[in-house]
């Protein structure tokens, strides 16, 4: 929002009412348009036709994962361009992108759409335990659970079954073969097909297992010229052209898995990176991907967008749940630290050296500190807000 502010355009946001208040950058906003909170992609399709009466609407961004349909579906509406709402439900659908992924030759866990009894029990009797049953459409590791027999399946898919909510029940869920090993991601810059920038990282711990089991989210950058990273811009790319990203950013994770040394793909979002990846991966290259992304979106069908030549230095997160409402992290001094979280409820830092070993030592520390410093855990939710 600053950055298309800061290039000449005006700019509004649409969100919901409960949003209202939150630390919008409003300097930058030229209005601040609400809907009721129940509202569907119709109330927010008519609410930008009706802005787009006295002011022409050029350009539509969702800022985050539950809206990448809706602003597909406004496109469609009022014929702008960028990504329809067929391409955004393969990067929401947990189904439909491992299917196109799958298709394009990318390693994906083998996985089952919990629909068919036939297709299950020939699925379970195939690939050994343990599973983890997926919802299509949630975020982060919200609704996942781990199973390890056959009639917990049986029993999970009546469970679902019983939900009031249709949208909740067993086939909006897939089955998959639970692989162990280390979590990465892959944040992508993409212009008109190409990946023009990525950065490539690795998870202290699985996310599933912080979401699950509480503790401190870390992350850090993956080696320079190492054969993982080059293995991950690879399938990276496969991924996003399999899904047809042609402009953009995303979002994407991949494991490797702990017995084969093989990477598979998990997911990806048509999206910037939550938990301050954007924050953590500017530390690392001076590349900012919010403002980057606005620029390629402002730039769209023309050649003035050029993407900056990152530096290659190591950053890093530590991230956590706090006791207190404003923990104080000024007993942290060290002066590597180059960004300070500042949420209620929450503590992070963010680390930047020319050496990835200090980058190790300071999240080990950092990891160890928060846990008697600040660490809360709460149980996750079913479901994502």
């Amino acid at each position: 929002m600053r950055e298309c502010k800061q290039q000449g355009w005006r700019v509004i946001l649409v969100t919901k009412e409960k949003w209202r208040n939150e630390d919008w950058p409003r300097e930058s906003l030229d209005d601040l348009v609400t809907v009721p909170d129940g509202a569907g992609p119709e109330l927010f399709i008519d609410m930008v036709a009706q802005l787009a009466r006295p002011h022409k609407v050029e350009c539509v961004a969702a800022l985050e994962e539950f809206d990448v349909i809706t602003a597909g579906l406004i496109r469609e509406h009022l014929r702008l361009p960028g990504m329809v709402s067929s391409t955004a439900r393969l990067f929401r659908d947990k189904l439909a992108m491992r299917t196109e992924a799958r298709r394009a030759g990318v390693n994906v866990p083998d996985f089952v759409h919990v629909l068919n009894y036939d297709e299950l029990g020939e699925y379970m009797n195939r690939v050994p335990p343990p599973w983890v049953l997926k919802p299509r459409s949630d975020v982060s590791a919200f609704g996942i659970k781990k199973i390890e027999e056959s009639e917990q399946v049986w029993r999970a898919i009546d469970a679902l079954d019983a939900r009031e909510r249709l949208h909740e029940r067993s086939s909006y869920y897939l089955l998959e073969r639970y692989i162990p090993g280390d979590v990465y991601h892959v944040d992508s810059l993409v212009v008109e097909g190409q990946v023009v920038f990525a950065g490539v990282n690795r998870y202290g711990r699985p996310p599933m297992d912080v979401t699950h089991g509480g503790g401190v989210f870390l992350s850090h950058t993956v080696e320079y010229d190492s054969n993982d990273r080059r293995g991950l811009f690879e399938i990276n790319y496969q991924v996003l052209t399999a899904l047809g990203l042609r402009q953009g950013a995303a979002h994407a994770e991949f494991i490797k898995g702990a017995t084969d040394g093989k990477f598979y793909f998990v997911e990806v979002a048509a999206r910037v990176g939550g938990a301050y990846i954007a924050e953590m991966l500017e530390a690392a290259s001076g590349v900012n991907i919010w403002r980057e992304w606005a620029k390629i979106e402002l730039a769209a069908g023309t050649q003035s967008y050029r993407v900056p030549s990152p530096r290659k230095e190591y950053s890093g997160i530590a991230l956590s749940l706090a006791r207190q409402e404003y923990p104080d992290t000024s007993d942290y001094t060290d002066p590597e630290i180059v960004y300070r979280v500042r949420k209620p409820y929450h503590v992070g830092l963010i680390v930047r050296s020319p050496e990835l070993k200090r980058v190790l030592e300071l999240l080990d520390q950092y990891a160890r500190r928060f846990a008697g410093d600040f660490c809360a855990v709460v149980p996750p939710p079913e479901r994502a807000e």
